[in-house]
């Protein structure tokens, strides 16, 4: 009998077991013989378990739940297995990713909102709690191997950086192996990726046909049949996160190409198609109503007849990388299949982490970043019809626009960020386990949330849920399991209240009624409403959409629900309510601990892959890039500091031994200042002095290049990037990786050919300096905190 069949699984770790006495001396001595040493395992039984979150594809995208977009293998799970028709979502990433992963209502975790809007309030500060130990880590504890491959948006900024700490990184999370990226998307093409807590370059590039979701279908494949290889006996605990089909929505051409004009008839025709399909399907009633569409969502036929073929090559791009990200999926599946596995997995295919998007403006959006500096305005109908053949590709950071979104979420209203109405919260999701239940091809219509998924794998695997992780008392899963439904599709549903909050848009679910207010939309830049001014909205039992009000006839009802929202926020940290988002940027006005303090900051040579909120901020104000290199004999080129890429950022470098400096505003201009002369072999100091022009936010500036502390280049930059330079780009010394600055080098050509020694940043009047050279005591006292 195993030693560990009778242990309290309840208390992680397992303790070891107690050191017996020995007085034997001899080892050859029969008596001194000791028990051998046996490997923790988990119940016997207990299934491999893969969990598959796909990102902002809404309950009418996918064929498998009526969508137009073809996804061969989610429909071949759901034949094998169930589809689960009222599984829902908390509207937003990273809080949907920390509540499946913890069994917590997010706010219980700590993630109210994404890590780039933290607080100082407990339910929205970014970091999970102690008490909130993550499912891998109660597997891991418990004998699975776990790995995590894709997007892991639930670090807190301020802790994002190269040396962390890592608590809240996957590898700081129960899961042993992560290869992936950390932040809310990346750029499929020329992705930041980090393999546990250290930043690695993808092994080829887009020419030679790189694109991240391949990449990690191959590491998860390659983690596993190692495992499998190594340790069959073990289950593993698999989460497979691509990101894809967030923003930015890259995919090959050939993939869009194969929905060529199958959009033209636009997004209303759309909904009414797909709402027809949806039915025959069974996974609405047959009475299910189509909801209207709101005004703040212009209608097909009033949008420019000259822009439609651009939208219309939006949902192209979209339907492709969607069909692209389930043939990954597929292999992932079918590799498991060859393994001998696949029958003794516990799959979850999560068709979406959130609503679909609608973060990409009325119009859309070839350049992303665009949107998120409020500067989208500028990419005229004009601009993208000239760029149409582009969408999709290394050139582009597109977005589809709001009227496809709310496609996606046919039936229901609204999208994405609006956790008040189904649109913002439901999605499709597959459950197949041969070896756990017979039903094939069926529907289970019980109420659900991501919630449910934690307890779910612990009682597949035998595992009673933590009362204790590491000394520190568990709080109690907020989830209920769901394997009570795998068997019988009749059973009364045990999730009968479940509340909803995202940037202050409201909603609580009750014994199949539900009241709802919305209070802000994720593409419409309005002041907001205080909040006792928010209306609400009553939905009945029957009404399957949210598509009938019943407000006004029945206010004792919604009222009555009003209250036990309000009880049921007092509870799980949703209070107080928060609707700033510009303010919330900023570090300090949010509360959150900042990384980098002060107006000076010195970086070594070799530094890489450093976020945004790991340097400091010369946005919107005077500063100075100073940098020490030494010059080879053949004369410099390549990058000597780079941050951003290719659709906003700055660069410093040299092309053939002379130095420049390149402004990149949003993909839009490219500003170059060069130096006169090429660099001389030695060290030297080269730096960049920007004059900001002042008077608001993207403002423009002067650039003074000097050599050695004298003047060798002046340039103009007419305007400048306002708010964030890129989600994933980064800031690197000596190379330039993910995608370029500037035009006048690639990623591969972009390592300098000298040496990097260090680069200080100056901002505002630590910019200022006559003599434009940093000695090196004033390096010194900078580099030892003493400015």
């Amino acid at each position: 009998m195993s030693r560990f069949q009778d242990v309290d699984r309840r208390v992680l770790p397992i303790p070891d077991p107690p050191v017996p006495d020995v007085d034997v001396v001899d080892a050859k001595d029969p008596r001194a013989a000791f028990p051998p040493i046996e490997p923790l395992r988990p119940p016997e039984g207990a299934p491999n378990v893969l969990v598959i979150l796909l990102d902002d594809v809404g309950f009418g995208a996918s064929s498998v739940f009526g969508g137009p977009c073809r996804t061969p293998t989610a429909e071949r799970l759901a034949s094998e297995g169930l589809r689960f028709n009222r599984f829902h979502t908390t509207a937003l990433c990273a809080p949907t990713r920390s509540a499946l992963l913890t069994g917590r209502n997010h706010h219980n975790a700590g993630m109210g909102s994404i890590p780039e809007l933290a607080t100082s309030a407990p339910g929205y500060s970014s970091v999970r709690p102690k008490s909130v130990a993550p499912v891998a880590e109660t597997l891991r504890m418990n004998g699975y191997s776990t790995a995590q491959f894709g997007k892991c948006h639930e670090v807190p900024v301020w802790q994002s950086s190269p040396v962390g700490p890592f608590d809240n990184w996957p590898t700081g999370g129960g899961f042993e192996h992560f290869f992936g990226f950390v932040g809310g998307e990346t750029n499929q093409w020329f992705p930041a990726l980090w393999e546990g807590t250290t930043p690695v370059e993808p092994e080829k590039s887009p020419a030679e046909g790189y694109h991240l979701t391949e990449d990690l279908t191959d590491r998860a494949i390659g983690w596993i049949r190692e495992q499998k290889s190594l340790m069959p006996d073990k289950p593993f605990f698999v989460y497979f996160a691509p990101g894809a089909t967030h923003a930015p929505h890259h995919v090959p051409k050939e993939w869009a190409d194969a929905y060529r004009g199958e959009f033209d008839d636009g997004w209303d025709a759309l909904r009414e198609r797909t709402l027809e399909r949806q039915r025959d399907l069974g996974v609405v009633p047959p009475d299910c109503e189509l909801t209207a569409r709101h005004d703040e969502i212009p209608a097909w036929d009033a949008t420019p007849e000259a822009l439609r073929p651009v939208l219309a090559r939006q949902m192209e791009v979209y339907a492709g990388f969607l069909e692209h990200t389930d043939h990954h999926v597929g292999r992932l599946i079918d590799d498991l299949a060859d393994l001998g596995v696949l029958d003794d997995t516990l799959v979850f295919y999560i068709v979406g982490d959130n609503g679909a998007s609608g973060e990409g403006t009325p119009n859309g959006t070839f350049n992303e970043l665009l949107v998120f500096n409020g500067a989208f305005q500028l990419e005229t109908p004009e601009f993208m019809a000239a760029r149409i053949d582009e969408f999709g590709g290394t050139e582009a950071f597109n977005h589809y626009a709001v009227g496809w979104a709310h496609a996606m979420d046919t039936p229901y209203q609204w999208t994405k960020q609006v956790a008040s109405h189904w649109g913002g919260t439901r999605t499709g999701m597959i459950v197949r386990w041969p070896n756990g239940f017979d039903a094939e091809d069926e529907v289970r219509s019980q109420f659900h949330h991501v919630i449910d998924i934690a307890p779910t794998i612990l009682e597949a695997a035998g595992l009673p849920e933590p009362t204790s992780v590491n000394g520190i008392e568990q709080r109690p899963m907020d989830g209920v399991s769901m394997r009570y439904a795998f068997d019988d599709p009749a059973a009364a549903e045990r999730r009968t209240t479940q509340y909803f909050e995202m940037f202050c848009n409201r909603g609580i679910y009750h014994d199949g009624w539900t009241a709802v207010t919305r209070h802000s939309t994720p593409w419409v830049n309005a002041p907001m409403p205080a909040l006792d001014e928010d209306v609400w909205e009553l939905y009945g039992t029957a009404d399957w959409s949210q598509a009938r009000d019943l407000a006004a006839s029945r206010p004792d009802k919604l009222e009555e629900l009003k209250a036990l929202w309000l009880e049921v926020a007092r509870r799980n940290n949703v209070l107080p309510l928060d609707d700033r988002r510009i303010e919330r940027f900023d570090a300090g006005m949010a509360g959150r601990p900042q990384l980098v303090r002060g107006g000076r900051q010195l970086l070594s040579g070799g530094m890489r892959r450093l976020s945004e909120g790991s340097v400091l901020n010369l946005k919107n104000a005077s500063h100075a890039v100073t940098a020490e290199i030494e010059v080879p004999p053949a004369g410099a080129n390549g990058v000597v500091v780079a941050q951003g890429g290719a659709f906003g950022g700055w660069s410093l470098y040299a092309v053939d031994g002379t130095p420049r400096y390149c402004y990149n505003l949003m993909g839009l201009r490219r500003f170059v200042t060069s130096g006169s002369a090429p660099l001389a072999p030695g060290v030297r100091q080269l730096r960049v002095e920007f004059d900001y022009d002042g008077g608001g936010l993207g403002k423009g500036g002067t650039v003074h290049l000097y050599v050695d502390g004298a003047p060798v280049g002046e340039g103009r930059v007419d305007a400048t990037v306002p708010l964030i330079f890129s989600a994933d780009e980064t800031v690197d010394l000596g190379c330039d990786t993910g995608s370029p600055v500037s035009a006048d080098y690639t990623s591969a050509s972009s390592t300098f050919t000298g040496t990097v020694r260090w680069v200080q940043l100056d901002l505002g009047e630590d910019a200022a300096d006559a003599d434009h050279l940093i000695s090196a005591d004033e390096r010194f006292r900078v580099s030892m905190g003493r400015q």
